[in-house]
């Protein structure tokens, strides 16, 4: 079984095997954590994801870490939805990023992952119901992920994780 924790801090400096990116849908670079993680693994990261992409809404796919320090190998680029309002699949959409990036850590063989709150940021998704969707994708999602972190930027973030973690613990 899968053990979640919820950690206020920088995604870069997690103690695991993957990250995931709140990526767009170019994967070569954003802002929020995107640019964080731009900025951290360095300019080949770019050039990596370009390579790749462009990657669809509630997919995901890997590239090295680069610069980032071990143990963390890889970067795992999810593209979340740009909230429209609710009614437009984005629920389905943000459970697909988290489902497709712990496929994608299977296939990598990573045993840790650490995720940010994937599409509350620029793409506007509320953090109280992107927090549920996360934490109930996580923990139906079959994986041989032994260990996610979910990483909030700050203190709103982490209680609304915090809770959702809680709920369904």
């Amino acid at each position: 079984m899968v053990i979640i924790e919820v950690v206020m801090g920088d995604i870069t400096r997690e103690d695991v095997d993957a990250i995931v990116t709140a990526a767009n849908e170019s994967l070569l670079g954003g802002g929020g954590v995107d640019g964080a993680i731009h900025q951290a693994a360095g300019p080949r990261l770019a050039r990596a994801g370009g390579a790749i992409g462009p990657c669809e809404p509630g997919n995901a796919m890997a590239t090295p870490a680069f610069d980032l320090n071990p143990p963390v190998r890889h970067i795992i680029h999810a593209v979340g939805p740009i909230w429209e309002g609710g009614g437009h699949g984005e629920a389905d959409v943000l459970a697909s990023c988290y489902r497709r990036s712990l496929q994608v850590a299977d296939e990598l063989g990573a045993r840790s992952i650490a995720f940010p709150a994937i599409a509350t940021g620029v793409y506007g998704f509320p953090a109280d119901q992107a927090a549920r969707i996360a934490v109930a994708t996580v923990r139906s999602t079959a994986t041989n992920v032994q260990r996610v972190r979910l990483v909030a930027f700050d203190e709103d973030a982490r209680e609304h994780l915090q809770a959702a973690l809680t709920a369904t613990g």
